[in-house]
């Protein structure tokens, strides 16, 4: 399985970017995904997420700290999941990685604890080699 992650790059601070997440041996719209950013010197931190549309709801969850920014997506007939992020901070600079699960959670499991879902949402999930953001003027 290998997921393959595109769309980064520099970006002035209220600027957007698209990333995508495609993989080439497994139909997408089985799996929920996840986008995860890590910056230097910072713990991996869950942004997003998109429950799978096969078998499961589609529903979409965010962290409160890029909520009403980023919009995660699911384009099936591409077999890609895109995160739109606008509005962008500096300290959205990170490496931004995609995760995969075949596991669809509930809408309710990430209502107490947005992080804790999403790092048992894919402790046992598929990972892409990330792709490096950076916003900066």
């Amino acid at each position: 399985v290998q997921l393959v992650e595109s769309g980064g790059g520099l970006v002035q601070p209220g600027g957007s970017l698209t990333l995508s997440c495609a993989a080439e041996n497994l139909r997408l719209s089985y799996w929920s995904i996840g986008w995860f950013r890590q910056a230097p010197g910072k713990e991996r931190e869950g942004v997003a997420y998109i429950n799978r549309s096969d078998g499961g709801t589609g529903a979409t969850m965010y962290s409160d700290s890029v909520k009403g920014r980023f919009t995660i997506s699911r384009d099936v007939a591409k077999n890609t999941v895109y995160l739109q992020m606008n509005s962008l901070e500096v300290d959205d600079t990170a490496v931004y990685t995609c995760a995969a699960d075949m596991a669809a959670f509930r809408r309710s499991s990430f209502s107490e604890d947005f992080q804790a879902a999403m790092t048992r949402a894919f402790v046992a999930g598929h990972w892409g080699q990330g792709t490096q953001v950076t916003v900066s003027s």
